[in-house]
């Protein structure tokens, strides 16, 4: 005997919690049987919206897991090394993409902007640089490879003075091949017509830019556009605008620097970058850096919106491992911070 009614199915889609968090539809039984939370109905009421949250030792192998700190929500402030393995949940996974909800860990030491105590490192998959400091909001694409491969470990260290730490990390599994993976070798993946950039730490008034970065920002080119413009972005806090100062010190501004021999210890590469959007290949450069934006050597203060028409749209950034120890010495380099727009094909 058949019922005359049948259960709807309950597919295993992403949904969107009561919590406002990202979740898997399941039942609730087969939700409290991987070890997930239920927030919300999904699947037109037949289903459960599932949310995996994992802490310290754990492990996951869902397509999406909130990776946080011990007490969350509460702050941490102590001695610990927590870890969340990351297992493939199959063959067709190639890529992670870490989105920092919340992200608050002690700041570089100060002379060198090094991260010596609170650290966060990713291991398994392409080399992922060393961050710290604040980097809400920000986000990191880890390249693991098709098919088997080893598990990917997130990793953060706290250690040093007191302080209150959180952090709230969104862990996506992306498919091989599809719509939203990101190119490969690109830490930071962005898509859309207008977007903004950061480097990791920054700040207008406490960030610090950080030592040991070296890294490729790729930006999706949108259908019928050719290029791109970058312009810093609004610093509303100090009456020097310190959105991109990447090289130098606040006792002795130095201006826009442009080329590898000015730029030789940090930098922000842009393929053929210029200052003239009707001639953007006249005296085009490849290397910026200095305490302003523009394409062009300029000791006079202010940024200069800057444009490339080199697909596909990248930025490199690179730092070294110096600071207040270099010669001559940098003192309070933020980093940067761009707003970008892409151009119409003409």
């Amino acid at each position: 005997m058949f019922s005359l009614f049948s259960r709807p199915r309950v597919t295993n889609a992403p949904c969107t919690a009561t919590s406002g968090d990202n979740g898997t539809c399941y039942s609730s039984s087969e939700c409290q049987r991987l070890g997930g939370a239920t927030s919300g109905t999904c699947s037109s009421g037949s289903g459960s919206c599932c949310v995996f949250q994992k802490t310290c030792g754990e492990s996951t192998a869902q397509n999406c897991t909130y990776f946080v700190n011990t007490n969350y929500p509460k702050a941490f402030d102590g001695v610990a090394s927590c870890q969340l393995t990351v297992n493939k949940m199959n063959a067709n996974i190639c890529q992670l993409r870490l989105d920092f909800d919340s992200f608050t860990i002690s700041q570089p030491e100060a002379t060198d902007h090094q991260c010596l105590n609170d650290r966060f490192t990713v291991s398994g998959g392409t080399p992922v640089p060393t961050i710290c400091g604040t980097n809400t909001a920000n986000h990191m694409y880890v390249d693991l490879g098709p098919g088997a491969t080893a598990p990917s470990v997130l990793t953060f260290v706290t250690m040093g003075p007191s302080f209150e730490r959180k952090w709230k990390v969104k862990v996506t599994q992306i498919p091989c091949n599809s719509d939203y993976t990101a190119p490969t070798n690109c830490l930071q993946y962005y898509q859309g017509v207008t977007g903004q950039i950061k480097s990791f730490n920054f700040d207008l008034t406490t960030g610090l830019q950080l030592a040991n970065q070296d890294y490729t920002v790729c930006i999706r080119t949108e259908k019928n556009f050719c290029g791109i413009q970058y312009m810093a972005c609004a610093d509303t806090v100090n009456a020097n605008s310190q959105s991109f100062t990447i090289t130098g010190s606040t006792n002795s501004p130095v201006g826009s620097l442009v080329g590898a021999a000015s730029c030789e210890n940090d930098w922000l590469t842009i393929p053929c970058v210029s200052d003239n959007s009707q001639n953007p290949t006249s005296n085009c450069q490849d290397r910026l850096c200095g305490d302003n934006l523009n394409a062009i050597p300029s000791t006079v203060g202010g940024n200069v919106n800057v444009f490339s028409y080199v697909k596909p749209f990248m930025l490199v950034y690179h730092t070294d491992g110096t600071e207040g120890s270099a010669a001559p010495t940098e003192l309070n380099n933020r980093g940067f911070c761009l707003d970008y727009v892409q151009q119409p094909c003409v």
